[in-house]
């Protein structure tokens, strides 16, 4: 059982200092592919490394199965820990490095053997094991310091940026080797640090986005805990909304009118609209934000009924090829618009995009989010 729970965590690294990890509760399932993500500083390489045993847990517990972990020794714990670094020994070859740890141990030669092999089929490093690390890729020199981690059969991995040294195309590459080798793996549990959201997005289960800075304090590190798409269609709050998606969500400064069960009325650029959010517990009057993500501003010039029209003129045009993104001074804000690549708009056009009910978010003052009540999008 590789279950992993985080009860109450707390780290803090002297007295003077503020918490690095304030009051951390969540839990990793068996078989689970789990990404720690957020912005530097926040505490996730730190969670990472307690379930390690590399890091001390100021107040709190964590529990790896059904054993209490605070104190036990890292190589008792059954986790396997591949690092930003390759790490490997320079004067070993493939093999060598990547049966070093087992033989540190003591076990059988055979043993040792058959599982470097098998890892070796596994990653596909089969014609690679006699050479040395100075002989390999980037790429090829990340699969070797995974395959170290294989053979310990772990039932934890933890991966600490493991993506960072590699070139944009190694990255796609090797991201796709650690979802197949999840895959492959069948029950063990991984946890996976990262900065990057487009990795938390394409290999996670189960996303742990932290806080960081004034956040922490009053909220707890951890800012929203859920799927990826839970994230990106329902953000907890403007911290989500603006971390999780590229480009960020839009978000523009409204007034309540009123609320109802299924919707809310707003006041926004002298018109009122509907957003399909539950926003009872606002008074009307109330200062909320407004989120829209960028390719749920279509154009048109004839608005459906219930939907809000924002107008302004084009500022900037970005061609990525299958798309374009545009960029309208509306609404009090620069908004960031997706369109179909082929879009034609010249510089200082006007540009007329719709607010649908169905797409909108609200956020209070505190910048946590209202219920939203219309389905997820497909």
């Amino acid at each position: 059982m590789s279950r992993i729970e985080f009860r109450n965590v707390c780290k803090r690294y002297a007295p003077d200092l503020p918490l690095t990890i304030h009051n951390a509760s969540l839990s990793i399932e068996q078989g689970e592919f789990c990404v720690f993500v957020g912005p530097s500083g926040c505490g996730k390489s730190t969670l990472l490394r307690m379930v390690a045993g590399l890091e001390d847990i100021s107040t709190g517990d964590l529990y790896i199965g059904d054993q209490r972990v605070n104190e036990l020794p890292p190589a008792q714990r059954g986790v396997a820990m591949v690092f930003q670094s390759y790490a490997l020994y320079p004067h070993m070859t493939v093999a060598e490095n990547m049966a070093f740890g087992l033989r540190v141990l003591g076990a059988d030669k055979a043993a040792i053997e058959r599982k470097v092999k098998e890892a070796a089929a596994i990653l596909q490093l089969t014609p690679l094991l006699d050479r040395l690390p100075k002989a390999l890729s980037g790429g090829q020199r990340q699969r070797v310091a995974i395959g170290r981690a294989i053979v310990k059969n772990p039932k934890v991995f933890l991966f600490d940026e493991p993506l960072s040294n590699l070139d944009a195309a190694l990255r796609v590459q090797t991201r796709l080797e650690i979802a197949r080798l999840h895959r492959d793996m069948g029950s063990a549990s991984m946890i996976y640090v990262t900065h990057d959201q487009v990795e938390a997005m394409t290999l996670a289960h189960k996303i742990v986005l932290l806080h960081t800075g004034e956040l922490i304090g009053a909220r707890g590190s951890v800012a929203q805990v859920g799927t990826p798409m839970d994230l990106y269609h329902r953000p907890a709050s403007v911290f989500v909304a603006e971390f999780i998606g590229s480009p960020r969500m839009n978000l523009l400064d409204a007034v309540l009118v009123r609320a109802e069960a299924d919707h809310a009325v707003l006041a926004l650029a002298g018109q009122q609209l509907r957003a399909d959010v539950d926003a009872r517990h606002l008074p009307a009057g109330a200062a909320v934000r407004l989120g829209v993500r960028p390719e749920h501003l279509p154009l048109a010039d004839h608005p459906p009924a219930q939907a809000g029209v924002l107008d302004g003129p084009l500022q900037h045009i970005e061609r990525l090829g299958d798309a374009s993104l545009l960029y309208v001074q509306a609404g009090g804000a620069l908004l960031t618009v997706r369109v179909d690549g082929s879009a034609l708009q010249p510089s200082g056009a006007r540009v007329r995009t719709l607010l649908l009910p169905e797409h909108l978010h609200l956020f209070d003052s505190d910048g946590l989010a209202c219920r939203r009540t219309a389905p997820l999008p497909h």
